[in-house]
């Protein structure tokens, strides 16, 4: 946690930067090159608090030049949402697939992030309707409730997501992460008279073609090669 915390502040430090020019010299040092590995924190624990949710996220990047990085993440979600009309249960798996470009400036050997991105996902699943409502206005004893168990299977949707977020070292090669995600659906096969009202990777639908996102992820760096970098430095 301590490195964690340092390396957070690392960050703050060199973000702000230095106004005054001063005399400098080159200096040549090693940067890592590699793949890095984890998981959502966030859907792990998700499945133990929430009864009707659960899900896992295997997130992954690989570093192609000193910025960008081809990134990834692989899902499976099962829900079940209580509305007010309706209760139905989503289940299904995600790929998501795109690139992250880190726009900020490293001290010597150190691999913090703090990134812009995009992803392409796509999503396979299916839908159950366990139940709806039934308005009824003659009805003096509300509404009835129809027990229905109809599934929808081979259901699929497509979207992009641009991304902001941030990786620090916790300890040595391991990595606490947080992101934001904002989508757009691009597509979604819909079941005969019902609706997508959750798919998996992607959230709610409720808000039309525009969705949002986060997670947090505990990933381990793997090292495969170095390149030489050239950076100055104030005499």
């Amino acid at each position: 946690m301590l490195r964690f915390i340092f390396s957070l502040s690392l960050m703050c430090v060199s973000l702000l930067g230095n106004a005054q020019t001063k005399d400098t010299a080159k200096v040549v040092y090693p940067e890592r090159y590699g793949l890095r590995l984890g998981a959502d924190l966030h859907k792990i624990a998700r499945s133990f608090y929430e009864k009707d949710y659960r899900g896992f996220e295997l997130v992954g990047d690989y570093r192609l030049t000193r910025r960008f990085y081809i990134a990834g993440e692989l899902g499976n979600e099962n829900k079940t949402i209580d509305d007010d009309r309706l209760n139905f249960t989503t289940k299904g798996t995600y790929f998501k697939v795109g690139f992250d470009y880190n726009s900020f400036e490293n001290w010597l050997d150190m691999e913090n992030m703090i990134y812009v991105g995009m992803r392409y996902g796509v999503s396979s699943f299916s839908q159950t309707l366990n139940s709806y409502k039934i308005y009824d206005p003659s009805n003096y004893y509300g509404e009835n409730t129809v027990i229905s168990g109809e599934k929808f299977g081979g259901l699929n949707a497509s979207w992009l997501e641009v991304i902001g977020g941030i990786k620090a070292e916790l300890f040595n090669n391991v990595y606490l992460g947080f992101s934001v995600r904002l989508n757009y659906l691009v597509s979604n096969k819909k079941p005969d008279g019902f609706d997508n009202l959750f798919i998996p990777g992607y959230n709610r639908t409720y808000d039309g073609k525009f969705g949002a996102g986060f997670n947090y992820t505990l990933s381990y760096f793997i090292p495969i090669y170095k390149k030489n970098k050239t950076t100055t430095e104030k005499k």
